[in-house]
Order: C-alpha cells, then structure tokens, then sequence
C-alpha cells in the first residue's frame, strides 16, 4: 500500500517538473530577453505609476519613497493576477499533453501554480531588494508580514484560478465577463489609496475584497507605522480555500468536458 502510495508520488513530482521546465522552455525561452521580461514589466509599471504620481504629490501616502510605496501594493496584486490567469488556462495550455494516462489535470494545475509562484517570488524580492538597496527608503522589513500577505496572494491566486479554469471551460463568456469584473478591483484593493483614508462607508464595502487584506499586510511588513488593524488573514485563506474546494470540485467533475470543447 505504502509503496504503491510513493510511487503514484514520485510519478507525479516527475510529471509535474517535467510541465514545468516545458512551460519554462516554452514560455521564456523563445522570447528575446526570456526570464529579463518577467522583471522588467512589474519594474516598469510601478516606475511610470511612481513618476506620475510624484509630479501631482510631493510626498506619498507612506514613507518618503514613491517606487516603494507603490510596489508594496503592485507586486502582491499581480502576483495574484498572474497566478489567476496562468492557472485558469492549465488545461487549454496542456491539452494534447492529457491525453496521456501519465498526465493528470491536477498535475497540469500544480505544475503551473509552482512555476508562476516561484517566478513572481523571486521578481518580488528582486525589485524590492533593489528598491531598497539603491533608493533612501527609511524602512524597517517585518519579514513575518510579508510572507503572511505573499502567502495570502498565491493562495488566493490559486483558489480563483482553478475556479476560473472549471468556469472558463464550462461557459465560454465567463473569460470575458471575470477581465471586466477584475478591471476595478485594482482600485478597490488599496494599491493607490489608502484604506484608512476611505470614507467610513467605502471602508465597509471595499473590506470584503481579500486583496485588500493582501495590500494591507503587504504594507505592515514595510512600515511600522502602518495601522493594518482591520488585516484579517483568516478571512483571505477562508475565502481561497472555499474558492479552490469549489474549483477542484468543478475541474474534477467536468474536466473532459473542458478538455473537448
């Protein structure tokens, strides 16, 4: 019994790297630049959102660094985003792949799930670590809070994009219709305002959006002053494990019907 267990377990480790270093080849190999482009996109985005905002401010609304400010917010939403995305297309990218007995969809799940974590784990410490070592920041780094947000965001990554992979697969709009429920969600999760300086109102609506309690523990960890009180990290694991329960239900049950269409 126990070795059948270890072998089922092996096979899939070895499937499961063996999709990753497909996606890697595929993905990042043929493009100019490869892996360059995964860090040079967030560092870019958060530069021009930087810039501009400093020519209509003087001062941010944390800290005395606008590049940090900014990416403390940026780099854990997109972090969910790119998890979202990639995951929710793990079936359709592998396709011909799950055709083989060896190749189970939950492999094609996890495989995916890890290389994008990894990658945007390592983005994220890069551009901080930079943002930090050449920029005059002031800031004390609370590790424990920014595992606790990053942490947040891949699990809420990884619930919402096996959700998105069983609806995408099963209604045909659904692509559409969750990139323009997503298009506010930038502003709702606290990446340019500040939750605190929310009308009492908005504060009421805006904290059931678990990317605020990502944003909000991501800032805790980079400044101290930072009243992160209404964080509730049992609400954003709560709510990712209630997504990837629905989602792997859904993706078990109708993961043939996905694959066909």
């Amino acid at each position: 019994m126990r070795t059948g267990l270890r072998h089922d377990l092996q096979a899939s480790l070895s499937t499961i790297a063996a999709l990753m270093l497909r996606e890697m080849s595929s993905r990042y190999g043929r493009s100019p630049g490869g892996y360059i482009w995964a860090l040079l996109v967030p560092m870019g985005g958060i530069a021009i959102m930087a810039l501009g905002f400093s020519l209509v401010l003087r001062t941010p609304p944390l800290g005395n660094s606008f590049l940090l400010f900014y990416a403390t917010g940026m780099l854990p939403f997109n972090q969910f985003m790119e998890l979202d995305t990639t995951i929710s297309r793990a079936l359709r990218y592998s396709k011909a792949l799950l055709a083989y007995p060896a190749v189970r969809w939950i492999d094609a799940l996890l495989a995916r799930f890890l290389l994008n974590l990894l990658t945007k784990l390592v983005v994220t410490g890069i551009v901080l670590g930079s943002i930090m070592a050449f920029t005059e920041t002031r800031t004390f780094v609370d590790v424990g809070a920014i595992v606790t947000a990053l942490a947040m965001a891949a699990a809420l990554g990884f619930g919402m994009g096996v959700m998105n992979c069983a609806l995408d697969g099963l209604f045909p709009a659904w692509d559409m219709i969750w990139s323009i429920i997503t298009r506010p969600i930038f502003l709702a999760s606290g990446i340019l305002l500040l939750y605190r300086d929310m009308p009492s109102h908005v504060q009421e609506i805006l904290w059931w959006n678990p990317l605020l309690h990502v944003v909000g523990a991501m800032r805790a960890g980079f400044y101290p002053m930072y009243d992160s009180s209404y964080v509730s990290p049992a609400y954003a694991f709560g709510v990712a494990l209630a997504l990837l329960a629905m989602g792997l239900l859904l993706v078990r049950r109708h993961h043939l019907n996905i694959l066909n269409e």
